[in-house]
């Protein structure tokens, strides 16, 4: 095992040495990741599950959660499995990924596993695991899993398509290697990942496919984005707009990095409305600046260059820009 590798993995030692006895004690496993998950959260989930599969023949492994409304018809990832509840009157392990809080984990039915792993580099904002390992310094769940797949040497096989779930699953958090958590940690584990034979283009191809709809979108967004002098940029969707755009809330974040190499632009965010809930969900992201500080207050978190915040109405629109438009005033950089 590479040295970087092997430094990151000598952190967890004890912890990796625990969930692979878990794993093997267990007969039914069952992976969770978040709500509304992203590359990260469903690639680690399904590289962790086929790894599971694959080198544990005869356990019972379920991978649960809400499929994505553009990647699972895209055929990037499978369709979640469904799950009788009576699956879960049996002992089972949980084993819960990319995700920093118990509200967020996309079916709550992991509250009732005999014992539960947490597998994560989202600050943590809840001790309610046996076995919590988190690294924030990381640029991705699949990072993290992977150091502790490899950390279990070669008697267990990481197979092209569990290495294809987890590169996929990097290089969407990483922002394709562009953002500040990218280390040589990252390339390293990559690097690990490649060497498994997968095919990258056809990989690429199926993340950042877009269709003539997605033109559609980019053109109302601008056409209506919105920037304050002090470098806030944003733009604004509602109900309306997302029918009229045939888009789903989970989608209205997905152009919100169109103001990431403009200069000039120091924080960006998309501010989508949720019926359901109802609110506003704004997804926020900065090279420059901490906006997790900004989104924990305004309900949200995550990571210092990237995170999810909420409104209840856009009658705090105007408070949460000033929010961000301080924090450049601050001038404290990352």
């Amino acid at each position: 095992m590479n040295e970087i590798i092997q430094k990151q993995a000598k952190k967890f030692e004890k912890e990796y040495k625990e969930i692979l006895e878990n794993i093997k004690k267990f007969d039914k496993i069952a992976v969770f990741r978040h709500i509304m998950p992203d590359f990260d959260a469903l690639g680690t989930q399904f590289g962790l599950a086929t790894w599971l599969k694959e080198n544990f023949k005869n356990k019972d492994i379920k991978i649960l959660g809400d499929n994505h409304v553009t990647f699972t018809p895209r055929g990037l990832y499978p369709e979640t499995d469904k799950v009788n509840d009576s699956w879960f009157n049996d002992d089972f392990l949980a084993i819960i990924v990319d995700v920093g809080d118990e509200k967020r984990i996309a079916d709550p039915r992991f509250k009732r596993a005999k014992y539960k792993i947490k597998l994560d580099h989202h600050p943590e904002t809840e001790k309610i695991f046996d076995i919590s390992v988190v690294d924030t310094s990381l640029c991705a769940a699949s990072e993290l899993v992977t150091n502790m797949l490899l950390s279990f040497g070669d008697e267990y096989v990481i197979s092209k398509e569990a290495a294809s779930y987890l590169y996929g699953a990097i290089v969407g958090d990483s922002g394709r290697f562009l953002f500040g958590s990218t280390s040589r940690h990252t390339f390293e584990i990559a690097s690990e990942l490649l060497a498994r034979n997968i095919e990258i283009v056809p990989l690429y191809e199926k993340m950042y496919e877009k269709g003539i709809d997605d033109l559609k979108f980019m053109q109302f967004v601008l056409n209506n984005y919105k920037i304050t002098p002090e470098g806030t940029a944003y733009y604004v969707l509602t109900q309306k707009d997302l029918d009229d755009l045939h888009l789903s809330s989970e989608q209205g974040k997905e152009h919100v990095n169109l103001f990431s190499s403009i200069k000039g632009v120091n924080i960006w965010c998309s501010i989508t409305e949720d019926v359901t809930e109802p609110c506003f969900r704004i997804s926020l992201r900065s090279r420059y600046y901490n906006v997790n500080e900004i989104a924990v207050n305004f309900k949200g978190g995550g990571h210092k260059q990237a995170s999810g915040a909420q409104i209840a109405t856009l009658n705090e629109l105007d408070k949460f820009i000033e929010a961000c438009d301080n924090k450049i005033k601050e001038g404290k950089k990352l």
